[in-house]
Parts: structure tokens; C-alpha cells; sequence
């Protein structure tokens, strides 16, 4: 992956994170695949559990001053960056403060939040917009996370016939992080705003995590397993699928591993 660029698009990174299997693997991979001599940039929601003081975040003001139609509405996109401690890494957060300034992540104590379907629908629209913007076209781009599923829809439909990701492989890592319960049924018709609902509809009229993750899948290239464990139904789904899988291997492995992963499962994938 000698000067290849890799895109890691994740919800939960250390250090701005609790530790747990995602969060600590958006980190190690990123790092490990950059002293293999990969390109890499990663990018995240700014959650406002994150403290953008402790971490140095800072807001690229080039970047910023996009708006993302979400649901008919016009929502202004922010753009702020930090540097992990100890790493020659950055991370860029996708802000707004319609959906990202409130304290909890992905719900409270009585359920997930009603707007987390639009809440993802601006974080994969801002993603995209932010890498073009930065003129950096990623030849990979590896998606953690149910609020990140909805990247591989939008990078293959709504840019369909965009020359910049044309050639651009999808990875789509999968975790134990599901949630219970469904997000906005009116996902499907607030996604027809761009058009991109047709192939994903039958997942998402009852957009559970187990439809956020197969629409995802529909798009992506390949798929690795972030941890040993993951959802019964996800696991069923995906041995059903013709996809190339990679089984979950330890950070000691890595290197290697993901490696060869990229280069023969994913960059000649057809």
C-alpha cells in the first residue's frame, strides 16, 4: 500500500474516545497502515462529548462554510481538526451544532435520538464534500460504525458521476455496537432528496441497524470483522453475501494481515 491513500471514515477514535474495539482500532489501523507507507486521513463526527480544549481541536476555516441540504433543510457544515498526541496523524471532525453540540452520542436514557438518521446522513455528505474539498482522492475508503453506514451509499450513487471517487474502493468493518430499536421511519424519503433511495429502500422503510448495515454492504468492495463478536444477524447477512471477508485478527497481526487484505481483496475488486 506503498503511497496508496485510505480514507478511514469512524464514529469513535482514542482518544477522543472510551476505549472499546472501534475506538481503539480507528486508531492502530490508521497508524499501522501509515508506517506501511499508506496515505492516510481519518475523519469523524464532533460529538460534544468530545472537549475540544483538552484535545486542541481548531476549526479549518478554508474548509468550513458548506451547507448540506438534509431533509430540504440547509444545515451549515464545520470543519475543525486536531492532532493525536504522540502520532504524526490528524483527525478531521465534521460539526454542526444542530446535531453534533449535545452531550450524549447517540441517544439518552429513553432511546437513541429521533434525528441520528439525519445526524448520518449529514455526517457521510460531509465527509465526501470535505475530501474533495481537500482535493485528496482516496483510492480506499474504510467506513466503522452504524452512524458511518451511509457513506458507501452516497460515494457510490450520489457521486456516481463524480471522476474524483470513481475509482475509489469501499471496506465496511463491522462491530458489536449495535442499537435497539429503529431510527426515523422517513430515513428512505429524506434520502430521496438526493435521489440515492431506490437500492437501499427495502433496508431502510424499517431502518433498523441490521438495514443500516446492509445498505452499506450493498456498496461496499469488501468487509473486515473489527472484533470476534458481532451481531447474530449481521453475521447470518453477511455469510449469505458474495463479498470477500476478512476474519478478525489481532493488532499484532495487523500489519500483515490488513496489508495483503487491501491490496489483493479490495484494490482488485471488481
Amino acid at each position: 500500500m506503498e503511497g496508496k491513500r485510505i480514507l478511514y471514515v469512524t464514529t469513535e477514535m482514542v482518544p477522543y474516545f472510551p476505549e472499546n474495539p472501534m475506538s481503539s482500532q480507528a486508531l492502530d489501523l490508521p497508524k499501522i497502515m501509515q508506517s506501511s507507507g499508506a496515505d492516510v486521513r481519518i475523519f469523524m463526527p464532533r460529538f460534544g462529548a468530545i472537549n475540544e480544549r483538552r484535545h486542541q481541536l481548531h476549526e479549518v476555516i478554508r474548509l468550513s462554510g458548506m451547507n448540506m441540504i438534509i431533509n430540504d433543510l440547509d444545515q451549515p457544515l464545520i470543519i475543525k481538526v486536531a492532532s493525536v498526541p504522540g502520532e504524526r496523524l490528524q483527525v478531521y471532525f465534521i460539526d454542526n451544532e444542530e446535531y453534533f453540540k449535545r452531550k450524549e452520542v447517540y441517544g439518552e436514557d429513553n432511546g437513541l435520538f429521533s434525528d441520528n438518521d439525519e445526524r448520518s446522513i449529514f455526517f457521510a455528505k460531509g465527509v465526501l464534500e470535505t475530501v474533495k474539498k481537500l482535493n485528496w482522492k482516496p483510492d480506499v475508503v474504510h467506513v466503522m460504525g452504524w452512524m458511518s453506514s451511509l457513506v458507501p451509499l452516497y460515494l457510490k450513487k450520489y457521486y456516481s458521476d463524480d471522476p474524483f471517487f470513481q475509482d475509489a474502493k469501499v471496506v465496511v468493518s463491522l462491530f458489536d455496537n449495535g442499537f435497539e430499536g429503529e431510527l426515523d421511519n422517513e430515513l428512505v424519503k429524506k434520502l430521496a432528496f438526493d435521489k440515492v433511495e431506490a437500492d437501499v429502500k427495502q433496508y431502510l422503510e424499517k431502518p433498523t441497524h441490521l438495514g443500516m448495515i446492509q445498505s452499506s454492504l450493498q456498496y461496499a468492495d469488501a468487509v473486515a470483522k473489527g472484533e470476534e463478536m458481532i451481531p447474530e444477524d449481521v453475521k447470518n447477512y453477511i455469510n449469505q453475501q458474495n463479498i470477500p471477508l476478512l476474519d478478525y485478527c489481532s493488532k499484532e497481526q495487523a500489519k500483515e494481515v490488513y496489508n495483503n487484505f487491501y491490496i489483493e481483496e479490495v484494490m482488485n475488486s471488481n
